[in-house]
Parts: C-alpha cells; sequence; structure tokens
C-alpha cells in the first residue's frame, strides 16, 4: 500500500537516508534516490525542511521515496519579492493594469456578442 506523507530526513548515509515521517515512524529511503534527489534530501537534513515522500508499508518496515514536490516556499518567497519590487511599476492614474486588460476584454466579448 503506498501512501504520501510528510516527513523530515534525520540522517543521510552511503547507503541512503532515514526519514522521520509526519506520524511518527521511521523510515528508510534507497541509495538510489538520495542520489537522484540529493539536493532535497540535504536541504531537508540541513534545514529540518518537511518534504512529502510515497511511504511503502512492508510488515513493520516503511521505505519511503521523495514524491514530487508541488510546493517549494523559497520559490514562492522569491516570487512574492520580485512581484512587491514590480508595484511602483503600475500607473498611479486609473485602474489597475490587470482590470484595464479585463475591461478591454469584456467590451470586446460584449461587441462580438453583439454582432453575431
Amino acid at each position: 500500500m503506498n501512501d504520501t506523507l510528510g516527513g523530515i530526513v534525520i540522517n543521510l548515509n552511503a547507503y541512503g537516508a532515514t526519514v522521520r515521517l509526519d506520524d511518527g515512524d521511521l523510515a528508510t529511503a534507497s541509495a538510489s534516490d538520495v542520489e537522484t534527489h540529493r539536493d532535497h534530501y540535504q536541504r531537508s537534513l540541513a534545514r529540518r525542511k518537511r518534504l512529502a515522500f510515497e511511504v511503502r508499508r512492508q510488515g513493520r518496515r516503511c521505505a519511503v521515496s521523495l514524491a514530487p514536490q508541488i510546493r517549494d516556499d523559497e520559490f514562492e518567497e522569491q516570487i512574492a519579492a520580485y512581484l512587491r519590487s514590480t508595484e511602483e511599476w503600475e500607473p498611479s492614474e486609473g485602474p489597475p493594469m490587470a482590470e484595464r486588460h479585463f475591461l478591454r476584454k469584456k467590451r470586446r466579448a460584449a461587441l462580438f456578442e453583439a454582432k453575431h
């Protein structure tokens, strides 16, 4: 049975990694998965960063492999900082550019519907 759970890497070695899952279980990650995603594993170990793992339970033992990481908080923060830095580019008079673009599209759609 495969589940997806969060966890933190607590040990890296030549044979793989040890992961503490959110439910408190300890799991092992294979050396091949660690080599494939070494930067993610090292970041989790150094910064105590939580990662998503696919968990395979075989008897009393848990084995994990890194699940696709959909959210990266550091990248999200970089995007937010960029958007804050571009706020001054917006003209101060009139509606914001996004609204002007939306209103222009809405008018064009109304004209198209009126013609057809």
